[in-house]
This record gives structure tokens, C-alpha cells and sequence, in this order.
């Protein structure tokens, strides 16, 4: 059986550590955070806070850990335009440049005169003026060319006007980034960014045609996530170099398009956008759905790095502004604060399924899901077989596709490796971009003869609850992918 994982170090850190006292920041004040998420009842993954450009406080939930990458959701925007920045600092294109003009290829013979007047400020700042999200009708209109079903869609206000969360918009800013460059969008910024820093970046999840999806997609660790966040804290310098072009940072982090009529409102997206980032009531931020942040607060001195599965994303600023502000450059009345906070960290772990090893049974044990598993992980009609096994069990899923096995534990989350062909895979229409996943399971058998066990999707927030009872198997995500993931057959 594969051994469980551990929280190990970085191979190298990308920023420096320092106590909470000798990094100006409170150990009560960070404890005060953590105690007003967990009121909250957000599940936090992982959490960084850099002060003084040194690392105060961090901590992973196990099983998540700090070398491996969490999927970003649309925080990957604010990498996809850091590409435009390099992009434009190169003379591929500039603000004022139509898309029309870049990217002749995929405009259609009836362009609508507004569409043919977008330019690259407009995409960047998602300011078209249309007056909802474009992707999924892009989709529908052009399967194969998602930019030219972007231009297919006449924006209904005038272009410049407002601005709507459109993904659409980035997948166009990631489009001409790699069609000008003639690379891939990671492999853009590679050289440019990643390595100057000292980040090994995860994959990009592409689409059909194996083009970056540039809106999402893009897996970090969480100190990559502060990183680039100390970098834009910066103005693009790192370690004495200027690593950005000269003015991006504060370009893309300034208000372009207001998002709501009242900008002294409580809720922080409707600050304002940038190109690609948010405003929010202090600094600025990029994040991505279920609570994936990089938050920057210049007048403060401020990163806050997290990686979470919630739907409460404005609890974690709240909590952020309520206890991390007040915290910087307050000493800690009390002197044991520190340690404190210390023994917390190094303790977090996700909730998990209190199982009874005495309970297991001698011979495999089988159940099927019904119909109510949707909008769960399980088809209806699949089979789990449950077995015991050395140190722990597996389950094996046999579908209409094939067969799939993870291995799990009573008392440890344990490791398996799940092709992607066969497996848990995303939404077709999505594409793929890698042959295997790693999932991580823990559970067993309870004494009332029930199967519970968690399996999580290592690299991603979610993680489901599978559970057997009187022949039914049963499973719930904690949070639903946005992409749609099953138990499927997913075969080149």
C-alpha cells in the first residue's frame, strides 16, 4: 500500500522567516484571525501572512502541504495578466491595439462594428461592455475557437462603459500572449517570472486544443502565491532586481472600471478592477472561487496567501481586516502569544471520518450508488467494492468506462495515483492536461457497520465523502468543482 504524505519543507524557501515580534506583526492578532475564520466556518487549506517582506506566520491543513500545488481558480488571471505586462513591455502588442487587428485569424466575416472596436485595455479590464459572462456562449457558438465566439457576441452597453466578471476576456488576454509569443502561457512566463523568483510552477489546465485557459487553471504552492504577491508589494523588484517591466505593477493594481455605484460600500468586490485584479477596501488583491487569495495591503506592508474551500470568500477579508491590520506593528501583550500560535499551526488538519479499525470486515463488502448521488462524484449504477486490506482497505470503482482503486486508511491519509483516462476527470469540454491525479483518502468502518471515508483531490480544494450503508454508496463534494468532475471514461 502507497505510504501516507507528509507536510515536508520547500526545496528552497522564496522568502525569509521571521517570529512574529521581529517581523513587526502581532501573534495574538494573526491567533485572532484564525479564531474568526474558524467562527465562520471556513475551511481554510492553507495560510501565509508576510510582513516586511518576511514570512510572520504560515500553515497547511493537513493533508495539504507546503511543496505541493493547489489549483488557483481565477487567481490564475493575475499571473495571465502579469504575461500581458511582459507581453506589452516586449512590443507584441499594446493597450491601445484592437483584438480584431492581433488576432485576424479567429474574427468572423460579420464582426459587429462594437466587438471590431475592443481593444486590449478593454479585454484586460473586462470593460466590453457586455453585460454578463461570455465563455459558455463562446463556447456554444464556436466549440473549437473560443476567441471567435467571443467575437461573435455584440456586447449590449457601449464598449468601455462598465464592467462584468467575464472569463471570456482572459481567455482572449491568454490567447494573444501565447499566439504573439509563440509559446505556451506557463512557458511564457517561465523565464520572465517563475525563475526569478525561484517558483517551480505546477501545470495550466488547457482546453480542447491544448491552449492555456488563462482564467483559471493554473496550480502554485502557497508561497509561490506570496511570492508574486511581495513582488507586486514591491512595484516588481525582487531581491534588487526589477523583475516586472518598469510601472506594470502599479498599472494592473489600480482601479480601470468601477464595479458597483456605491464605492464606499462594506463588500470588497465592488472597489473597483485593474487589469486582472480587484480592488478591495485596503490594497488590492487576484482570487479565485472557494477562497484562493493573494491579498496585498501596501499601506500596511502586507501579503495574505491562502488556499481555502469556502463559499464565504468575504469572511476570510473581513476576518483579514477585523485581525491581521490592527495586528501590524502592535507588540503582543502577552509573551507566550508567540508559542502559542506556533503549536497551532504546526497542528492543523482538516476534519476527518472517526473510524474503528476493529470494525473492518474479513471479505470485501459492495455497494452501488443510486440516483441521488447527483451532483456528486459517482454515476449512478457505480459500483464500489470496499476490501480490507495490510494496513488499512481499498475501494475499487468499476462504471460504464472502467475500473478504478484507491487505497485508504483508518488513522492516515494515504497516497494513490489515478489515471485521468479512467478516473476522476474534468468536464470534457475542458479538456485535460495531465495523464494522472493524486488523490488522498482516509475513513473506514464504524461501529454501526457503515463505510465512511474522505478522498480528496490532492492538488485542488475538493474532496468528497463517500459513505456505504444497506448495499447504497453514497458521495457529497464539500464543495462542487466548477468544472464538473466524475468517475467517467475520458479517453484521447
Amino acid at each position: 500500500m502507497p505510504t501516507s504524505p507528509t507536510q515536508t519543507e520547500t526545496a528552497r524557501d522564496l522568502l525569509p522567516r521571521a517570529t512574529p515580534a521581529d517581523a513587526g506583526i502581532s501573534a495574538a492578532g494573526i491567533a485572532d484571525f484564525l479564531d474568526a475564520v474558524e467562527a465562520r466556518g471556513i475551511e481554510l487549506h492553507s495560510l501565509m501572512v508576510v510582513h516586511a517582506g518576511r514570512v510572520a506566520a504560515e500553515g497547511w491543513w493537513a493533508p495539504y502541504a507546503p511543496d505541493r500545488p493547489h489549483l488557483l481558480y481565477s487567481l490564475s488571471k493575475s499571473f495571465t495578466s502579469t504575461a500581458a505586462g511582459f507581453a506589452i513591455a516586449e512590443g507584441l502588442f499594446s493597450l491601445d491595439d484592437k483584438i480584431v487587428d492581433l488576432l485576424p485569424a479567429h474574427v468572423p466575416d460579420d464582426v459587429d462594428p462594437a466587438v471590431a472596436s475592443l481593444t486590449v485595455h478593454h479585454v484586460l479590464s473586462m470593460s466590453t461592455g457586455h453585460t454578463a459572462d461570455t465563455l459558455a456562449r463562446a463556447r456554444e457558438l464556436e466549440p473549437d475557437d473560443v476567441v471567435r465566439g467571443f467575437l461573435r457576441q455584440p456586447p449590449q452597453d457601449p464598449v468601455g462603459s462598465r464592467h462584468v466578471y467575464n472569463n471570456g476576456c482572459t481567455y482572449v488576454v491568454a490567447t494573444l500572449v501565447a499566439e504573439l509569443s509563440g509559446s505556451h502561457l506557463i512557458d511564457y512566463l517561465r523565464p520572465r517570472l517563475f525563475e526569478p523568483l525561484g517558483i517551480t510552477p505546477g501545470h495550466w489546465d488547457t482546453d480542447g486544443q491544448g491552449n492555456a485557459l488563462g482564467f483559471s487553471g493554473l496550480h502554485l504552492t502557497t508561497e509561490s502565491i506570496a511570492a508574486f504577491g511581495q513582488l507586486l508589494l514591491a512595484g516588481g523588484r525582487w531581491e534588487g532586481t526589477q523583475v516586472l517591466p518598469e510601472g506594470w505593477a502599479e498599472l494592473a493594481t489600480r482601479a480601470h472600471v468601477r464595479t458597483d455605484s456605491d464605492p464606499a460600500t462594506s463588500i470588497d468586490w465592488a472597489q473597483g478592477y485593474g487589469y486582472q485584479f480587484w480592488m478591495a477596501r485596503h490594497g488590492f488583491r487576484g482570487d479565485g472561487a472557494y477562497g484562493q487569495f493573494c491579498v496585498v495591503v501596501p499601506d500596511s506592508d502586507l501579503v495574505l496567501a491562502a488556499t481555502s474551500a469556502t463559499d464565504n470568500m468575504q469572511g476570510i477579508l473581513t476576518a483579514a481586516w477585523t485581525h491581521l491590520l490592527p495586528a501590524v506593528g502592535a507588540p503582543d501583550a502577552d509573551p507566550a502569544a508567540a508559542a502559542l500560535l506556533s503549536e497551532r499551526l504546526a497542528g492543523l488538519a482538516l476534519p476527518v471520518v472517526e473510524a474503528d479499525p476493529r470494525a473492518t470486515p474479513e471479505a470485501p463488502v459492495a455497494f452501488v450508488a443510486d440516483d441521488g448521488a447527483e451532483p456528486g462524484p459517482l454515476p449512478a449504477g457505480t459500483r464500489v467494492q470496499v476490501a480490507p486490506a495490510a494496513d488499512g482497505w481499498h475501494a475499487t470503482f468499476t462504471f460504464s468506462g472502467g475500473t478504478v482503486r484507491i487505497d485508504g486508511a483508518p488513522t492516515a491519509w494515504v497516497e494513490t495515483e489515478v489515471t485521468t483516462a479512467v478516473g476522476l476527470v474534468r468536464s470534457s469540454r475542458r479538456g485535460r492536461s495531465r495523464e494522472s491525479t493524486t488523490v488522498l483518502a482516509r475513513g473506514g468502518w464504524k461501529a454501526d457497520g457503515t463505510f465512511e471515508a474522505d478522498v480528496l483531490l490532492a492538488e485542488l480544494p475538493h474532496r468528497f465523502r463517500l459513505r456505504g450503508a444497506d448495499g447504497v454508496a453514497t458521495a457529497a463534494w464539500n464543495a462542487v468543482p466548477l468544472t464538473g468532475m466524475r468517475f467517467e471514461a475520458h479517453l484521447p
